[in-house]
């Protein structure tokens, strides 16, 4: 018996000794038979022949029935099981993730065949789960790809007409850029995205005035809530270190400031805050826009879903989860927290400059 994490404890094997013992005693109570019998023949003064052919034919039916029960132990033990199992992953070969191959004992009773039975059940299921993602995520990229090209495309033709004015032209003009920016800011956010979640990044962790990039992105956006009258309230201390890759950040700042100013009405207000607590520095970035339901809150990571359609055109659904990736990659994490129409705040936590050294010297 040994100890599994997953399952707790395990037999080690499917053939118990005790099993032997019962196998060991058999053969015994069989040779006191065979001996009977030979007392038996002998005092009966039976013919030699007859003497020799009652043994034989006495081993002949022990050793035909310990081979039957010998081998349907093993039929019952492995070759059932392993039959099932091999079907099984002949299903998921063909790409049917739906297939359940059930335990042979009670959980209380599991042995290495029943947990690796089990594992398999995880595994196919697993499998099942990253097919589904990889569906939705082609069929998202296809749709998020197909507007911008029809977009070009239309206006493409529009161009082409001989009767429009130089300012239809114009106008004709940026749409096709607009859409063209959408499409490649797309086609960079995926690539940023898949190359972040297979680890093919590796962030340059370095210490860095967090403060101070804040400020530089937030002048960025400038222009964008000056053009819709947002009121910009931040409340930043002067400097604050932090331990993290300086470019994958600013990807979040821009990100959060972005949705923050777009989902917000004109008039309304956008707040940036930066904290620090112990050895995390806190930033929230807030706005006064519709806000979101709780549904939408549990999916707002999630690849291409844009919670709020109205504002569908103006982004592809990956910056968030962009920005949770990286955050992940920093030791830090994001938190929402949202009411409709309420508007929403967006929580980053990362660490401080020179927390593992304050860790170590804890724990000297």
């Amino acid at each position: 018996m040994r100890e599994s994490k997953s399952y707790g404890p395990v037999k080690e094997s499917r053939f118990p000794t005790s099993l032997f013992a019962i196998f060991f005693g058999i053969l015994l109570l069989m040779s006191g038979v065979h001996v009977g019998l030979i007392v038996l023949v002998n005092r009966m003064e039976w013919h030699v022949v007859i003497q020799c052919i009652i043994p034989m034919i006495y081993w002949g039916m022990v050793a035909a029935a310990l081979t039957l029960f010998t081998r349907r132990k093993i039929r019952t033990a492995y070759e059932e099981p392993m039959h099932k199992l091999a079907e099984a992953t002949s299903h998921v070969a063909n790409g049917d993730f739906s297939v359940y191959v059930p335990a042979f004992h009670t959980q209380d009773k599991w042995d290495y065949l029943d947990v690796m039975i089990m594992d398999f059940n995880k595994m196919v299921e697993e499998l099942g789960s990253i097919e589904t993602l990889k569906t939705d995520f082609v069929s998202n990229v296809s749709h998020e790809m197909k507007t911008p090209i029809a977009i070009i495309k239309n206006y493409a033709e529009l161009l082409e007409a001989e009767h429009i004015t130089e300012e239809q032209r114009k106008e004709y003009a940026e749409s096709i850029a607009s859409a063209a920016e959408r499409l490649s800011n797309l086609i960079s956010n995926i690539l940023k995205l898949n190359k972040l979640e297979n680890q093919r990044i590796v962030p340059e962790v370095e210490t860095y005035d967090v403060c101070r990039q804040l400020c530089d992105c937030i002048l960025q956006f400038e222009e964008a809530w000056d053009e819709k009258g947002i009121e910009l309230e931040t409340e930043i201390e002067d400097a604050a270190m932090v331990e993290a890759d300086a470019s994958l950040l600013e990807l979040v700042w821009n990100n959060l400031l972005s949705n923050a100013i777009k989902f917000t009405e004109p008039g309304g207000t956008v707040a940036v805050r930066q904290t620090r607590e112990e050895s995390l520095v806190k930033i929230a970035v807030s706005d006064t826009g519709c806000g979101m339901t709780g549904d939408v809150m549990n999916h707002i990571f999630d690849k291409f879903y844009q919670g709020v359609t109205s504002h569908s055109k103006e982004g592809n659904g990956l910056g968030l989860a962009l920005a949770k990736r990286v955050l992940e990659l920093m030791d830090g994490e994001i938190q929402v927290s949202s009411e409709p129409g309420e508007g929403s705040t967006f929580l980053v936590t990362l660490p401080a400059a020179g927390r593992s050294e304050n860790r170590d010297g804890g724990n000297r």
